[in-house]
């Protein structure tokens, strides 16, 4: 994927992400009002609330992860409660540790390294973002992974050392393409390791 072709996807991230999220917003407000009358009541009202809100976070969440970052910052606050509102009934936790205002191009980056290390934890666990801050300004990012059992595709996570190897990357796996291309236009490398009990992306 080359770097034009990587902006073109994040353009039209945040044109999907954009025209969806106010009728999504819309229905939302419709729930609360009907529970607010007291018109309907029952399980599948709550399911389809569950699902109306399931559906608004992930929106949020891609729309850091696959829009445009442009130049904008994002505070810890908002990140929690993305990361807390996609997190609802999964079995992966996400500990965001940063407490600074971050520049979003460098937080997209992250969230695509924690939608990576999902695709290793299919029976939950423990994703930990953290970022020091070095002499110059720069930052050095390291999201790391932990559970039960790993299910770690060697070829997966060897894309993200070595981008040329993605070609066989199914759309589910996007975000493995998409994290060296956009880590290479911060003049960054995404190194990935891993062993039995654990897992790492450092940019």
């Amino acid at each position: 994927m080359g770097d034009i072709n990587a902006k073109l996807a994040s353009l039209i991230g945040s044109r999907i992400c954009h025209d969806l999220i106010s009728p999504i917003g819309a229905i939302t407000n419709g729930l609360e009002l009907l529970d607010m009358t007291g018109a309907v009541h029952g399980p599948e009202m709550e399911l389809i609330a569950d699902s109306v809100g399931n559906a608004g976070a992930r929106i949020r969440f891609f729309r850091i992860a696959y829009g445009a970052a442009g130049d904008q910052t994002l505070g810890q606050q908002e990140i929690n409660a993305v990361l807390r509102d996609i997190g609802r009934g999964s079995r992966t936790r996400v500990t965001w540790l940063p407490e600074s205002y971050l520049p979003r191009a460098e937080v997209r980056l992250a969230f695509l390294a924690v939608q990576c290390c999902e695709t290793a934890l299919p029976y939950g666990g423990l994703i930990e973002v953290a970022c020091e801050e070095g002499e110059n300004g720069s930052r050095a990012w390291a999201i790391r992974a932990k559970g039960e059992k790993l299910n770690i595709d060697d070829t997966l996570w060897q894309a993200l050392n070595a981008p040329d190897c993605a070609d066989q990357i199914t759309p589910a796996q996007v975000q493995f393409a998409l994290l060296p291309v956009l880590a290479a236009d911060l003049d960054r490398a995404a190194i990935s390791r891993w062993n039995e009990q654990e897992l790492s992306i450092r940019f």
